[in-house]
């Protein structure tokens, strides 16, 4: 019972994962329409792009160490 709950309890942690993976795309598609409404602020934007690229992928880094955790550790 407390093998299916933990299988079960890692499933739901991976949908942050399905939402970091969105939130890249959104960061992404913004540079995109900034930069084609200024294309020459083009270095600035795109330093602010991986800026947000970095802590979305680090969301996505934490909720898969909290799967690990659920599945190894308790």
């Amino acid at each position: 019972m407390t093998e299916a709950a933990k299988l079960v309890g890692a499933g739901c942690a991976t949908i942050a994962l399905a939402g970091a993976g969105a939130g890249i795309g959104i960061v992404f598609g913004s540079l995109i329409n900034a930069v084609a409404r200024n294309p020459s602020l083009t270095k600035q934007l795109f330093g602010y792009a991986i800026l947000g690229f970095a802590l979305t992928e680090a969301i996505a880094l934490f909720a898969l160490m909290v799967v690990f955790l659920i599945l190894f550790a308790i």
